[in-house]
């Protein structure tokens, strides 16, 4: 079973994430910021990371970075951004830290699922 952090300071949001990925079988932890996040994956390390980016404490960019260090135990998890910025910029930027793909909020649920699904078998 696959395991998948979310990272989003929005409790509604973060719910919601979480229920769509539980309803799939899915094993979810979650944060509410980048420092949560780095702290739950040294305890577990996740097959995915989903993460918003404006966030309090620690943004989504500067955890993208510190996930993707070449120490760092996440180095190789896919990292899909999840956010209300919705600009081609903002999804070059993301994937430029080390994202791996991007959806915009509000999104479908069934288009979360296809890319975790698809994020998941790589």
């Amino acid at each position: 079973m696959s395991t998948v952090l979310v990272v989003e300071d929005s409790a509604p949001q973060r719910e919601m994430i979480i229920g769509l990925l539980q309803e799939k079988g899915l094993t979810v932890l979650a944060a509410t910021n980048g420092n949560e996040a780095l702290e739950c994956v040294k305890q577990a390390v996740p097959h995915l990371v989903i993460t918003d980016v404006v966030m309090p404490v620690m943004n989504g960019y500067e955890l993208i970075r510190e996930l993707r260090k070449p120490n760092a135990s996440t180095v190789n998890v896919p990292i899909l951004v999840c956010s209300s910025k919705g600009e081609a910029f903002d999804e070059q930027w993301a994937k430029r830290q080390g994202a791996t793909d991007y959806i915009v909020k509000p999104f479908e649920p069934e288009q979360l699922i296809e890319k975790v699904t698809a994020l998941l078998k790589r």
